[in-house]
């Protein structure tokens, strides 16, 4: 009689062949997860059933857990919110899926992703729950660790942040007849973009407006290194040089190749553009340099912005770069603005940039306006261009000469 003859014997389970059943505890034995069956029509719901897996996992041997309820696992700092949702699944008589904290044997803890199954009979009743429970303490672990690191690092950034803004210079300055503001909006917690307004020898004043390639960490990182150098305090400043008599103001050309030999693009791995120069308070004169930089706007009284003369390449791009001064008077009632290039090319919805031509006239527009108060709206118009989702730091700062 082959195989296919075969009648079920007494030591059958509904048919099936005895050694089939003998597989089957076998693969449930050699499972990694662990699996238990409770009676769900006996008081407490008590385990009848659990495999090598579960006895691995929490050292409870088969003999200390059956005719227990399962809620041996549960401890301290076992989750309210796991064990009520617990309860409820079985009160309810539905699955559940949940992530639970449970204790071993030896009290050590692990987290247990466990699943619990109703089984009815044909008449629809519930007779058992399987549960199904994974230790996944390891993937806990390390999205624990991944979001701690976060945190540190989200922290980290915003105490860079504080700092990087209390480096910047005051909003507003009044120096003789001349009224100088900025403003300042990076695109996020750290910008690439530096201002600055640095007294210099013989009562003149240093401005500059300078933009970092890229974004993130490495750019605040240069543009922090930039701001501390661009000042007279530090030690080997780049802006005064001592002639014997005293300290006297570096001229805005050699400013820019001393910052082109010492930040060449091949060992930091970026460039910046910048504007840089110096006025006098008294006669109105600016000297500057452009490094690859936008330039400047000059609003005249009664005529509409143009952008004043001067080009050049970013610092750090070339190592032999040259770098042309220039020269205007800035006459009574006239303005200067700077900004960078996150102020035009700040895209709208349709990926349309707000353009040179818009910056143009809401400086124009408001002409009339304080220095500052007349900064802000062109910044917000800017802002509101792009639905206040930056994706450039957005900079400006202007010098007004009065009466």
């Amino acid at each position: 009689m082959g195989d296919s003859d075969r009648q079920p014997t007494a030591g059958d389970r509904h048919g099936e062949p005895a050694e089939l059943l003998v597989l089957k505890d076998r693969a449930l034995d050699v499972a990694a997860e662990g699996v238990t069956i409770a009676d769900a029509r006996l008081p407490d719901r008590p385990l009848i059933y659990v495999n090598k897996g579960f006895e691995r996992m929490t050292g409870y041997a088969v003999a200390e857990v059956l005719g227990r309820n399962c809620r041996f696992l549960q401890g301290p700092e076992t989750g309210a919110a796991a064990i009520a949702e617990i309860r409820a699944a079985l009160a309810e008589c539905r699955e559940c899926l949940v992530e639970i904290l449970n204790y071993r044997k030896d009290g050590s803890t692990f987290w247990n992703r466990l699943s619990i199954t109703p089984v009815r009979d044909p008449s629809g009743e519930v007779t058992h729950f399987i549960g199904i429970q994974s230790d996944v303490t390891a993937r806990r672990e390390a999205e624990d660790g991944l979001r701690e690191s976060k945190e540190a690092m989200e922290l980290g950034l915003r105490l860079a942040a504080r700092v990087q803004q209390a480096l910047l210079p005051p909003t507003e300055v009044a120096v003789g007849d001349l009224r100088i503001a900025h403003v300042f909006h990076p695109c996020d917690e750290l910008a690439g973009d530096g201002v600055g307004i640095v007294t210099l020898p013989g009562d003149r004043i240093g401005l500059y407006l300078l933009d970092v390639s890229g974004h993130g960490v490495g750019a605040a990182l240069l543009s922090f290194t930039l701001n501390h150098l661009l000042s007279p305090a530090v030690e080997g400043a780049l802006l005064t040089e001592n002639d014997g008599a005293g300290p006297v103001v570096v001229p805005p050309t050699h400013v820019a190749e001393r910052l082109n030999r010492q930040f060449p693009m091949h060992r930091t791995r970026q460039y910046f553009t910048c504007v840089y120069g110096v006025i006098d308070p008294a006669s109105g004169r600016f000297q500057y340099v452009i490094c690859g930089h936008p330039a400047p706007l000059l609003l005249p009284t009664g005529g509409p912005p143009v952008a004043v003369a001067g080009a050049g390449l970013p610092i750090g791009m070339i190592e032999e770069a040259e770098f042309r001064g220039e020269s205007l008077t800035l006459q009574p009632g006239e303005r200067l603005y700077f900004y960078t290039d996150g102020a035009v090319e700040a895209v709208n919805a349709d990926d349309d940039e707000f353009g040179r031509a818009r910056l143009v006239a809401e400086i124009a527009r408001w002409r009339e306006r304080p220095l500052r108060t007349g900064l802000e709206l062109v910044a917000a118009a800017v802002r509101a261009w792009c639905g206040g989702s930056l994706k450039d730091d957005l900079s400006l700062l202007a010098v007004e000469r009065v009466g």
